[in-house]
């Protein structure tokens, strides 16, 4: 047996009260109630190394996050595009009562491109097509991925409040944009999100910004995560870590399959990641301190939970093991130390454009 098999193990034994160990936030006006660590299901489907997405393998993944309270299944409509729910319908047919579904709406695939389509009536066939994907009657979360710069986004809005009054959602989101802001500055990164939830306010009330915040992405505590806080808002934490950089397991110069993202990413090559190693190693400084089975990416996980009450980390897995790691984060407490500590780490280097 291996000494990371071992570790699992040890954390499964330790969490066997999982649904009172995952911590519970609360998120929006309608208090909706989540684990403060959900699961990200996109790696099962798209944008990650194909030849490891197993469907088997991913539907345990799903299957042990829900035994553990990590209930936020965060999915997309564009993820395969349509696999990915197509995935969590055969979980949801057994399990719908312990799951929180997000999924969203506003973006189509083509062959080499994405175009976001806002129209009223698109979004109203692409609500039903994926309840019937995901076998499920009701979205708990339902995130308009994109603004259609073609349709007031208050159309497009006001379309998926019609869904919501007509029971087929319960709540609304809104993905962020600019969140990897190439040359603007940084107090701009998030301008563009922040004008269109004060527009869309206006007509329906927004339950949760999903937006990257991540160790090495820190952006949206700038405005973004202030804006959500004085509002009820919650904000979901996309790519805690850091694409898989803050686990600590990806060794600069492995290379990447040529279908994952990373392999055209300015911050994932070779020299980039070793430039940004200084990151990982105090993770793992501040891990060990907290025993011998936390991780780098558990004390990157702690660390967005203690950025706010109403903070969620969605970390992507499409393993079981990682979602038991992830999971077990909603218990790690950084002490200031720890957090002073993180706060004096290295700033990333390489553009995210």
């Amino acid at each position: 047996m291996s000494a990371a098999w071992e570790a699992d193990v040890r954390l499964v034994a330790g969490l066997r009260e999982v649904h009172e160990q995952v911590e519970r936030r609360t998120i929006g006006a309608g208090a909706l109630a989540v684990g403060a660590v959900g699961l990200g299901c996109m790696p099962m489907s798209w944008a990650y190394s194909g030849s490891r997405q197993r469907g088997d393998e991913s539907l345990r993944c799903v299957h042990r996050a829900l035994d553990l309270g990590a209930d936020l299944l965060d999915t997309a409509d564009m993820y395969g595009p349509f696999t990915n729910e197509l995935l969590l319908g055969r979980v949801l047919r057994e399990r719908r009562a312990d799951a929180f579904v997000s999924t969203k709406v506003g973006l189509l695939v083509g062959e080499q491109h994405v175009v976001a389509n806002g129209r009223p009536g698109y979004v109203r066939r692409a609500c039903d097509a994926s309840l019937r994907r995901l076998q499920t009657d009701v979205i708990d979360l339902y995130q308009l991925h994109r603004a259609d710069p073609e349709v007031p986004v208050e159309e497009t809005w006001g379309a998926m409040a019609d869904l919501v009054r007509a029971g087929k959602v319960r709540a609304l989101g809104l993905c962020a944009v600019g969140a990897r802001g190439g040359r603007r500055s940084r107090g701009a990164l998030h301008d563009t999100t922040l004008r269109q939830l004060r527009r869309v306010q206006q007509v329906f009330p927004v339950s949760a910004v999903e937006a990257e915040l991540s160790v090495w992405s820190r952006e949206a505590l700038e405005t973004l995560l202030p804006w959500c806080e004085t509002r009820g808002v919650g904000l979901l934490a996309a790519m805690p870590l850091g694409n898989g950089f803050l686990t600590g397991t990806l060794r600069p110069g492995e290379g990447f399959e040529p279908d994952d993202l990373r392999a055209r990413h300015p911050r994932f090559t070779a020299e980039m990641m070793a430039a940004n190693q200084p990151i990982v190693a105090g993770l793992r400084r501040i891990a060990r301190r907290h025993g011998e089975d936390v991780t780098p990416a558990q004390v990157a996980l702690a660390w967005v939970l203690a950025q706010g009450r109403n903070v969620v980390a969605v970390p992507g897995a499409k393993q079981e093991r990682w979602a038991v790691q992830n999971a077990a984060a909603a218990g790690l407490r950084l002490t200031g130390e720890d957090l002073a500590e993180v706060a004096a780490l290295p700033p990333a280097l390489g553009s995210w454009d």
